[in-house]
């Protein structure tokens, strides 16, 4: 008969989190989790197969933390710009679990066209909000969310890796610019294309 569990799974990957968010994935060890837990490494494994699952459970709830401020962004007035300043406050707030989720190198490389497809689960709606928001057609809404997500992404990755920080209103005014200037582009294109 297999032990019976000291710690539940969500208690370990609470206890990975906390690791992750003072040393990165990197400090997450059986005896590291032990530690966190007040015991030794055993209970560990007989509520997880092996230290790759437990892992891979951590970045499940790095991603629901990251989510959750997403969702917050969603629910705003200027959904598309909230959910980009949500992005980079999450940088700011999880340095550590925005390194892990949107950082960590990749075994394969995606095309710009896919990579938001692959990192991010909330891609459909953030599309959606776009397309409704501001009237346009699918490929136009792409090219302004793929644009802003650079450019946002960029700002959050300097946040993320204390290279530089940015005050909100700073920050605030920098994505209107860009997010401005791309809408203003891409509105011309459609009306030369409805002047052909």
């Amino acid at each position: 008969m297999p032990p019976r569990a000291k710690f539940t799974r969500e208690e370990i990957v609470d206890a990975g989190l906390r690791i992750v968010r003072r040393r990165g994935m990197g400090g997450v060890t059986a005896r590291e989790l032990g530690a966190e837990l007040g015991s030794s490494a055993r209970p560990v494994f007989t509520v997880f197969q092996s230290m790759e699952e437990v892992q891979a459970e951590i970045v499940k709830a790095a991603r629901e933390v990251y989510n959750r401020s997403v969702k917050r962004g969603l629910k705003q007035d200027m959904a598309f710009r909230s959910v980009g300043m949500e992005y980079i406050r999450f940088a700011q707030r999880e340095p550590q679990l925005f390194r892990l989720l949107f950082m960590t190198e990749r075994e394969e490389m995606p095309d710009v066209k896919d990579v938001l497809f692959a990192i991010d689960d909330n891609h459909e709606e953030i599309l959606q909000s776009v397309r409704e928001q501001y009237g346009l057609s699918d490929e136009d809404a792409w090219t302004l969310y793929r644009h802003l997500w650079v450019y946002t992404h960029g700002i959050a990755a300097l946040c993320a890796t204390n290279v530089c920080s940015f005050e909100e209103k700073e920050t605030e005014e920098m994505m209107t610019e860009v997010f401005t200037g791309v809408l203003k582009n891409i509105k011309a294109g459609e009306r030369h294309d409805q002047s052909l």
